[in-house]
């Protein structure tokens, strides 16, 4: 007999089949909801309203080393990028280098995302910047941020600072009340529950970014690490999981299946531009190269960092294994 479950996640090609019904999890029937990440991380941690959705994986760690056993983790990947490469900073600030960090004042829309936790990891570990010599603003207040659902302070040592209601990171950023930001994800055209609406710093004529190019940086941490910072996970409903404890397994393969799907699509697209001429032929290797893989065994060093880094930085009493994480039956994938 086949199960229900109501399903969340961000609009995203590697999930589409899932959405149109191309592909389906074998025994499970999903009711699809499209939601941007912030509002949905939110709504999660609050009030548990999906069965299955994707989830930051910083707040996960959190909420599971806090004792919060709602959901377990399935080690679907969908979104990573190089997070340090959207740093900002007023031209008029005197930073030239991630050094220079040290005594500024930087703005973070949420202190305890996972993109946050990322790129603080590499300021110390590649550049020597710790987050306790930065004071930070943080731009979603308590009531609406993800931290305040997870019970968040700050840090010992660190100094968190909330910005009032009235202002957001890029007006701080203009007005030199602050000396950048740690993260841009690009402008909101109007405010949603969680983000407040901001203005276009990229493209500002007073904001450079850090990393300029910034793909150089991104370039400099893949040839040392050989790995590009994971975002989100997903998670299922604890309850469910332990009825159906072949569920997590069949929602596994199917996002696998998604995938694979994504990428076709995007191998055939590329093949159309390599054969109208516009592209290089030396372009085809990269363009075709898959950069998203599902499961542990292509993903548990990261997810380890990812937990390394929390615990380091104050978020979680301790390092949590995957084992603590995922549901025991997709350890092995």
């Amino acid at each position: 007999m086949d199960i229900h479950m109501s399903f969340a996640m961000e609009k995203n090609p590697r999930n589409r089949a899932i959405f149109d019904h191309e592909v389906k999890p074998e025994a499970i029937e999903f009711t699809c909801t499209r939601i941007g990440p912030s509002e949905l991380f939110w709504r999660q941690l609050r009030f548990a309203e999906f069965d299955v959705s994707e989830m930051s994986l910083s707040s996960l760690l959190i909420a599971l080393a806090n004792g919060d056993d709602r959901y377990m983790g399935l080690p679907i990947f969908t979104t990573r990028r190089f997070f340090q490469t959207s740093i900002l900073v007023h031209r008029d600030s005197g930073i030239g280098a991630p050094e220079d960090l040290k005594g500024r004042k930087m703005g973070v829309p949420e202190f305890q995302q996972t993109a946050a936790v990322w790129v603080r990891g590499i300021l110390k570990d590649d550049f020597g910047v710790d987050q306790t010599e930065i004071e930070w603003f943080m731009e979603r207040l308590p009531e609406h941020s993800h931290g305040g659902a997870t019970g968040f302070t700050a840090p010992p040592g660190t100094i968190v600072n909330f910005i009032p209601s009235d202002k957001n990171i890029g007006s701080m950023v203009l007005n030199r009340e602050i000396d950048g930001t740690l993260l841009w994800f690009g402008v909101r055209d109007s405010q949603d529950i969680i983000d407040r609406t901001a203005i276009d710093l990229p493209n500002h004529a007073d904001v450079k970014y850090l990393f300029d190019p910034p793909r150089s940086e991104g370039r400099r941490f893949y040839a040392k690490h050989q790995f590009m910072p994971i975002n989100h996970a997903m998670v299922i409903r604890r309850s469910l999981a332990e009825k159906y404890p072949w569920a997590p397994m069949n929602i596994y393969k199917a996002m696998v299946a998604a995938n694979e799907i994504a990428n076709r699509e995007r191998i055939a697209h590329v093949a159309y531009h390599l054969d109208s001429g516009l592209l290089p032929p030396e372009a085809e290797g990269i363009l075709n190269m898959p950069i998203v893989h599902h499961g542990l065994k292509a993903n548990g060093k990261t997810i380890e960092l990812a937990a390394k880094y929390s615990n380091e930085q104050g978020l979680t009493p301790r390092r949590l294994g995957l084992a603590e994480i995922f549901h025991p039956s997709t350890l092995d994938e």
